[in-house]
């Protein structure tokens, strides 16, 4: 049986599209309005889903200046952790706003929750499904309570070695999740595509038995396209309505047009990969009277040998099939034809 999960009712595996997901994160850029129009952006560009990160900055980290907490690196150095959180979160006073207006344009909206209380706001949201981020993927306990609310559960492996997936895997599954889906990651931002290895992502599936997806933080389509021949049944990939916009994630993100490419490009690329068929396809039936095939190339008289000259293989496809050539050569004709007639067996009698 082919691994999926159902989010919302629409099934996610490989035998259905791509699931496509915007990941809204901080590019809302603390207007509320922006949320929206991103929710709305993303709609109309095709995506399955939007994705939200419900968590406070004192809920995923600790105000301090200490060195531990301070970003020396990246697009966000000179930071602390706490105030690259604050100016990054999604308010939660937003959250029954966003929820509400997701549903009114009939997309799927869900979120990564950070902590235990972030999983009880959201389950009186009603939210559908969970995200882990990566960052989140060595947090077992959190893994575990997650689960327990028994919704779809994607879990996102940037950073993770082998071992580490298969504890947040175990742990997913202690803890009741039935629907559990892996994301491949690389947590660089932007990441470079090299770095990617998507022939992990067949090894992935065939190592959990889970639909396996992308969540892709290179800076243009390729990378998140090509997963889709690897078997990449859901894709993920930042949204934001202006990459200058200057906010936390905007330099990464795709604009609402390029999101559009995204999903159509990653359709495309899942119906191209179809089923194993060696027979002629649709597109080509009109196509076969352009193959060769042999022709008589001078006149013929009833009774007369066939020789080598007397045929060629040319288009059109109209008459025998050129593997039939020795077969013809000797061969006697049983009536009179013309030059540039197809040779046919109706036309000659072997030896």
């Amino acid at each position: 049986m082919t691994p999926k999960i159902i989010i919302n009712g629409r099934e996610i595996s490989a035998e259905a599209p791509p699931y496509v997901i915007s990941e809204l994160s901080a590019n809302h850029n603390g207007r509320l309005e922006a949320a929206l129009s991103i929710i709305d952006a993303a709609q109309a560009a095709g995506a399955d889903a939007v994705k939200i990160q419900t968590y406070r900055p004192d809920t995923i980290t600790l105000r301090s200046n200490l060195p531990d907490f301070q970003i020396q690196d990246g697009l966000w150095a000179g930071r602390t952790l706490y105030e690259l959180y604050e100016w990054a979160h999604t308010p939660w006073e937003w959250h029954e706003a966003l929820f509400a207006h997701a549903r009114k344009r009939g997309i799927t909206l869900f979120s990564t929750p950070f902590d235990h209380t972030a999983v009880d706001f959201l389950e009186e949201l009603r939210a559908p499904a969970y995200k882990i981020a990566s960052f989140e993927a060595v947090d077992l306990d959190l893994i575990r309570y997650v689960a327990s609310k028994r919704k779809p559960m994607i879990i996102s492996t940037g950073m993770a070695d082998l071992e580490e997936i298969k504890e947040a895997v175990a742990a997913a599954r202690e803890g009741g999740c039935e629907e559990l889906a892996l994301l491949h990651c690389v947590s660089g931002y932007p990441a470079p595509p090299e770095d990617y290895n998507l022939a992990t992502i067949p090894d992935m599936a065939r190592r959990f038995g889970v639909p396996i997806g992308l969540s892709d933080h290179t800076i243009d389509n390729t990378t998140a396209i090509a997963s889709v021949a690897l078997g990449a049944t859901i894709i993920e990939k930042h949204m934001t309505l202006d990459r200058t916009g200057g906010g936390p994630d905007d330099s990464f993100s795709l604009e609402p047009a390029e999101f559009a490419q995204l999903c159509r490009g990653s359709r495309t690329a899942w119906n191209a990969l179809g089923q194993i068929d060696y027979g002629r396809k649709s597109s080509e039936v009109g196509n076969v009277m352009f193959r060769r095939s042999l022709y008589f190339v001078k006149d013929m008289k009833a009774g007369e040998t066939v020789t080598r000259s007397a045929v060629r293989s040319v288009r059109p496809g109209y008459g025998l099939a050129p593997k039939h050539i020795d077969e013809v050569i000797g061969s006697v004709m049983t009536c009179a034809t013309a030059a540039n007639t197809p040779v046919g067996w109706d036309k000659i009698a072997k030896r």
